[in-house]
Order: C-alpha cells, then sequence, then structure tokens
C-alpha cells in the first residue's frame, strides 16, 4: 500500500496527458448525450419532421452506447485500452462531423448512431486508462478530477447547447466535437501504451450477444415508437414482441457462454438485483421527462433554447454539490434510506413539473420541481453506485458497474419509446376536443389533426384568421401541456416505484466491512 507521501507525489508528464486526454475525451461523448434534448425543437422545425422521427437522433445514440458499452469495455482488455480508447475518439469525431453536416434526418439518424458506437469504446477506455496508468492511492486522486472535471461540463452542458442553437445553429452543436476530439488525439500522444491482460488470452468478444441486444432493443424501441403513430396493433405490436424474444434469446445465450458479456450470475446477489430495478425505474422516468421537457419549454412556455438549457442548471447543481455528502452519509449508515429518499423526493419533482401549463411562471412551475428532482437525484446517485459496487465480490466490481451503467441507458430508451405512446394519444384526444370547441373549420381541423404527430410543432393550417389562428396554437400548446402532464404523472409512479425499491431489497445499517 502507497504511504501519504507517496499519494501526495506529483503526477509525471505521462499521468497529466492520460487525466487531459480521458477528461476531454468522456466530456464529448457526455456533452453529446444531454445537449442534443435542447436542440430537438430546432431539428424538428428544420426538417419539419414528426416527433417520432427526431426521436430517433436520442435513441439511436443510446441504443448503440446502452447495448454496446460492455463490448467497448471488453474490447478495451482484449487489445488494449489505449488503442481502443483513441479508435472511440477517431469514430465519434468522424460520426460528429456527418451528423453537422446532414443534409436530412435519417442520415442524421445513422450518423448518431455511429457516434453512439464511438462512444461506447471511449466512455469505458477512460477510466480503465486512468486505472492502468495511476498506480495505488494516487489512483483515486485522479479519479476524483476526472468526476468533477466530467461533473462541471455535464452541469454546463445543457445551456451550452442552448446557446449555440439560439447564436448559430444545431449542427454547431456536433461540430464542436472536432477540435475537442483533436485536443483528445493530441493529448493521447504522449500516454503509455497497455498491454492486454495475460487472463484475456484467447478470449474474444461476444460477438453474438452484442448483436442480440441491439437488435432486441432495437426492434422492441421501433415497435413501441412505431404504435405511436399507427396504434399498437398489427405490424408494431408485431416488431415489439419479436424485440421481446430477441431479448429472451439474448439472456439465454448470456447463460451458456464462456465469456459472456452479462454475468447473469451477478444477478443472484438480491442487492445487485434489487438496485439494478431502481436503476430502470428512476433512469427510465429522468430519460423519459428530461426529452420532453425542453420541448414544452420552447414550444409552449415561449423559452428561447439557451433559457431552456439554463433550466436544467438547478437539476445539475444539486447533483454535483450534494453527491459527495450523501455518498459519505451512505458510507456511514447504510444506502438504504437514502435509495428510498432519494428516488421518493425525484417523483415528487417529476410530480410538480406536470402542472407546467401554457404561460407557467419559472419561479412556482419550473424551478422548484427541478430543486426537487435535483435533490432527489443528489441523494440517490452516489449511495446507489456504492450498493452496486457493494452488492458483489470485489473481483466483480468493474462488471457491476458496467452492467449497472447500462441498464440506465437501455432504461431511458425504453421508458421513452413507451411514454411516447401516452403523449401522443393523449395530445391527439385533447386537441381534438379544443380544435372542436374552438369552431374552426372542419378542414383545418383534420389538417391539424393528420399532423398532430409533430405535437408542438403542428403547422397551422392557411386561410384561418387571426382569431382563428391564435385560438388554434393555443389549442395546440393546451394539448402539448395536457400529455406532458401525464407523461410527468406517470414518471413520477416510476419514481415512487423505485424508492419502494430501494426500501425493500436493500438491508438497514451501513454496510458491512
Amino acid at each position: 500500500m502507497l504511504s501519504t507521501s507517496e499519494a501526495s507525489r506529483p503526477w509525471t508528464a505521462a499521468q497529466r496527458w492520460t487525466l487531459v486526454a480521458t477528461v476531454l475525451g468522456s466530456s464529448m461523448a457526455f456533452l453529446d448525450g444531454s445537449v442534443v434534448n435542447v436542440a430537438l425543437n430546432a431539428l424538428q422545425r428544420d426538417f419539419r419532421a414528426e416527433l417520432t422521427s427526431v426521436q430517433w437522433v436520442v435513441n439511436a445514440y443510446t441504443l448503440l452506447l446502452a447495448a454496446l458499452i460492455l463490448t467497448g469495455g471488453a474490447l478495451g482488455d482484449l487489445y488494449g485500452r489505449k488503442k481502443m480508447f483513441g479508435l472511440g475518439v477517431l469514430v465519434f469525431a468522424a460520426a460528429s462531423l456527418a451528423c453537422g453536416l446532414a443534409p436530412n434526418l435519417p442520415l442524421l439518424i445513422a450518423a448518431r448512431s455511429v457516434q453512439g458506437l464511438g462512444g461506447a469504446l471511449l466512455i469505458p477506455g477512460s477510466l480503465a486508462l486512468i486505472n492502468t496508468v495511476f498506480p495505488g492511492q494516487s489512483r483515486g486522486r485522479a479519479i476524483g478530477l476526472w468526476s468533477s472535471t466530467t461533473s462541471l461540463v455535464t452541469i454546463f452542458g445543457p445551456a451550452l447547447g442552448g446557446l449555440l442553437v439560439d447564436a448559430a445553429s444545431w449542427r454547431v452543436v456536433f461540430l464542436i466535437n472536432l477540435p475537442l476530439a483533436a485536443l483528445v488525439l493530441f493529448s493521447l500522444r504522449p500516454v503509455p501504451g497497455d498491454v492486454p491482460g495475460r487472463a484475456h488470452a484467447g478470449q474474444r468478444p461476444d460477438v453474438l450477444g452484442s448483436a442480440l441486444v441491439v437488435l432486441g432493443l432495437g426492434a422492441l424501441t421501433y415497435g413501441l415508437i412505431s404504435g405511436a403513430d399507427r396504434g399498437l396493433s398489427g405490424r408494431p405490436l408485431l416488431i415489439a414482441v419479436a424485440g421481446v424474444a430477441v431479448l429472451a434469446a439474448f439472456v439465454l445465450w448470456e447463460a451458456r457462454s464462456q465469456a459472456p458479456m452479462l454475468p447473469l450470475t451477478l444477478f443472484r446477489s438480491a442487492a445487485f438485483s434489487g438496485t439494478n430495478l431502481l436503476t430502470f425505474l428512476l433512469y427510465g422516468a429522468l430519460g423519459a421527462a428530461l426529452f420532453f421537457l425542453p420541448l414544452n419549454l420552447i414550444a409552449v412556455q415561449g423559452y428561447r433554447a439557451a433559457l431552456a438549457g439554463a433550466a436544467f442548471l438547478p437539476l445539475s447543481l444539486m447533483l454535483a454539490g450534494l453527491s459527495g455528502f450523501f455518498g459519505a452519509l451512505a458510507d456511514r449508515h447504510g444506502p438504504r434510506r437514502l435509495l428510498t429518499a432519494g428516488p421518493a423526493l425525484a417523483g415528487l419533482g417529476f410530480i410538480w413539473l406536470g402542472n407546467l401549463g401554457v404561460g407557467s411562471s419559472f419561479w412556482t412551475a419550473v424551478l422548484p420541481g427541478m430543486l426537487l428532482l435535483g435533490l432527489g437525484m443528489a441523494v440517490t446517485v452516489a449511495p446507489l453506485t456504492s450498493a452496486v459496487m457493494g452488492s458483489v465480490d470485489v473481483a466483480y466490481s468493474g462488471a457491476a458497474s458496467g452492467v449497472n451503467n447500462a441498464v440506465s441507458r437501455a432504461a431511458g430508451l425504453i421508458a421513452l419509446a413507451a411514454l411516447t405512446l401516452l403523449m401522443l394519444s393523449h395530445f391527439r384526444g385533447v386537441l381534438e376536443v379544443q380544435l372542436q370547441a374552438a369552431g374552426l373549420p372542419e378542414g383545418a381541423r383534420q389538417a391539424m389533426l393528420a399532423q398532430s404527430s409533430r405535437l408542438a410543432q403542428v403547422p397551422l393550417p392557411s386561410g384561418l384568421g387571426s382569431d382563428q389562428a391564435k385560438l388554434a396554437a393555443d389549442a395546440v400548446k393546451s394539448a402539448f401541456a395536457e400529455g406532458f402532464r401525464w407523461v410527468c404523472w406517470v414518471c413520477g409512479a416510476l419514481a415512487l416505484l423505485s424508492a419502494l425499491t430501494g426500501g425493500l431489497s436493500l438491508r438497514a445499517g451501513p454496510p458491512q466491512t
């Protein structure tokens, strides 16, 4: 074990460059996971697209990242962390260029898929490189600095994205990755290369497992989103069911595989299963609610993109500022009470945001909800990580962390697809009632209802008088607010279920040592 003096010894040049490269690389990937939501309204307007089409700009990235992040970590173990991290940066940068120049939505979605592949290589590679280059106690300092710096980037990501959209274009949100990637690759040059461990010699990535989880999650998501447009029956239902069947085949394969990407033996621990169920419920709610919130703030409340992005600051600042305190509290008293109280507070935050009507005040409707949500997530995140890591033998801590990371991303993907069904259903129903009450001509009503899958971007028919146009625009905003209310209430229920899961699946008292 290193002494205190050894732990505080100045870092070598190679270690400093490693930290610079991993912080910049991770920040690039984390930024694209948070800033794109703020640009969705501009994307939908520019491409004149339905919400379910624009949604794939988020889903394509999340799908590949969730499905392949475990494989990305395994590839680093097999072929070298520096090599895989650098490859991930190159792939991410090339895909970012394609995103920024995409002339249409299908090409943008394809490029986002490739971005997800790049992220799956570089995100696990960043911490693996730190683990390789920093020995013993100096590793804790490095990880702490990596965590605080990337958290800071994540905090200001949505606000930065909003500024870029307002000042230039949504394309700049992607193109800004190019100079960042160049800096990462420059910083990576002095980083020492690592030799793959002998424990991994002769192993191969779980290619079939990776393919099955991509196909299964992709089919399930596609079926649910298609059902939002056409109704969840017929072909969409068959595709969704096929996705579930492929995911079942994935589980069967992982149970038989000699080197599974998802070690099912981990789930023999009740605490590990419970914490991952909590993760699935809570992060599913978070992913769905925070997808629709910027659309509401921009299209219904009339915020500029920069202000809509800034609305996320209370959540991010509380998460960054209080996570350490609650993590230490969990170390002393155990995570059970915190993992009951935290998700419950987040659930109250979702429910509060559900009261965001047309023209609601930021100070009474948005800010309290984001503060509750931020406090709830701050209470939850660090104790949840500790509980996941502490629920399995230390030899499996890396695998446990990777599984939990993948679960959180898959949860957001599936919940968003499912709640889009709910959003569109309520939006159409309320819009039809509101348009009838407004006394619009039959042709105008039918034209708007035919475009209802564009949600708040439903175009107003030509030929309406000024009063009729205002009534029609107000009907669209009211319908979106009503759909958003139901989404938030369901997200609140999911968060409260996750609180119940935390209370039932974990033991009371401090962790065993």
